[in-house]
């Protein structure tokens, strides 16, 4: 496993606290497992607890960055359930799950908010917004304290565009889309070709080489066009030209013919 810090990491990018947070069991594991994932450079997305195979408490992380590998899975597992188990948040048995956020990940920060603006998301307000508790719509970025979206969900007479407070979402998800799935792909080769470089499994790209910018295309530009070469002149001293000239000679020929 490669420091999910390595590099020019922001600090507060690192250590941003979750607009939504968890209630209940879900919140005492939180208050032990978010000092332990941002101790190894990982910050915590969400705790999810449910009744699946007796009880199951999953853990939600990713890098900074917003990637998550299997390897980072594993190590966050290791070093985690010893802690739990001494801290012991659950007055029962449980099965520790480990995973990334997902493709139709949850916004939990303000900067998730920021990162995927331009996708399409569902948003459920704690506190209702002009008699409305769901909205839908593309993320169209943070002002203030409030998020802008522009709804696809709109009804005669309301306005397309709103401004919902951050502190007053109980929960907001990414729609699957086919746009978002193209960039998560993008940004998973990356994390992957990142990883073997750091572990020596691939070669480290050259000094020169610059990175790609995904908001630029990559089909191949078109040839300019050729200047046309000019067109070369008839042969005059082809065997019909000499033929010709023989007869002309012996007058059995119009002049003008083999021209």
């Amino acid at each position: 496993m490669t420091d999910p810090t390595a590099g020019s990491v922001d600090a507060e990018l690192l250590a941003e606290p979750r607009l939504v947070v968890e209630p209940g069991a879900a919140a005492r594991v939180s208050a032990v497992a978010g000092p332990v994932l941002q101790g190894m450079g990982y910050r915590l997305v969400r705790i999810k607890i449910s009744g699946e195979a007796g009880c199951t408490v999953q853990v939600m992380a990713e890098r900074p960055d917003g990637t998550m590998q299997i390897e980072d899975c594993e190590a966050i597992s290791r070093a985690l359930s010893p802690v739990l188990d001494v801290a012991d948040p659950i007055d029962r048995a449980y099965r520790l799950e480990i995973s990334s956020p997902g493709i139709d990940r949850p916004l939990v920060r303000r900067s998730d908010f920021e990162r995927y603006a331009g996708h399409l998301v569902k948003i459920e307000m704690a506190v209702a917004h002009d008699g409305r508790k769901r909205f839908r719509g593309l993320l169209a970025g943070c002002e203030g304290d409030a998020v802008r979206l522009h709804r696809d969900d709109i009804r005669a007479g309301e306005d397309a565009d709103v401004l919902l407070v951050m502190e007053d979402i109980a929960d907001a998800r990414l729609v699957l889309t086919d746009e978002l799935i193209a960039e998560s792909m993008r940004r998973g080769k990356a994390a992957e070709r990142e990883l073997k470089q750091n572990l020596g499994l691939a070669p480290p790209p050259p000094p020169h080489a610059r990175k790609s910018d995904p908001a630029k295309s990559n089909k191949p530009k078109p040839k300019p066009g050729k200047t046309p070469e000019p067109k070369k002149p008839e042969p005059t001293n082809t065997k019909k030209h000499r033929l010709a000239a023989e007869r002309l000679r012996r007058g059995d020929l119009d002049p003008t013919e083999g021209d």
